[in-house]
């Protein structure tokens, strides 16, 4: 049964960078797998930031990032990454990846979308 863990959180002062990873466990990503970064802050709904298929040749971002995140995926080595730059107080949350096992040639942000979930790491951004 997969299951996914992440990692690579933890503070980080304003204007910084982190890569927060994703890795399969207990099974591997196969070509159906699409994965996912959602967060959620305090008191806050959970927000999708961004997804990516099988081959990564769909991609998709929350407007609201303004591009300084990136995705991208290892099949290889059964892992997801998420490069966050230019983080700012309001980037703090729990991140969590997700995943889905069903074709698809593009991804979208609904969480309602993902069945399997990471326990999630936590982001601080503060001075």
């Amino acid at each position: 049964q997969l299951r996914l863990v992440e990692s690579g959180g933890g503070l980080v002062q304003p204007g910084g960078s982190l890569r927060l990873s994703c890795a399969a466990s207990g099974s591997t990503f196969d070509y159906t797998t699409t994965i996912a970064w959602f967060r959620q802050a305090p008191g806050k709904e959970r927000e999708g930031l961004s997804c990516i298929t099988w081959t990564s040749r769909s991609t998709s971002y929350a407007a609201s990032l303004k591009g300084r995140f990136t995705i991208s995926r290892d099949n290889a080595k059964n892992m997801v990454f998420l490069q966050m730059n230019i983080l700012n107080p309001e980037d703090t949350a729990v991140y969590y990846c997700a995943a889905v096992r069903r074709m698809r040639s593009i991804c979208v942000l609904s969480p309602g979308e993902y069945n399997i979930w990471g326990q999630g790491t936590q982001v601080t951004v503060s001075s």
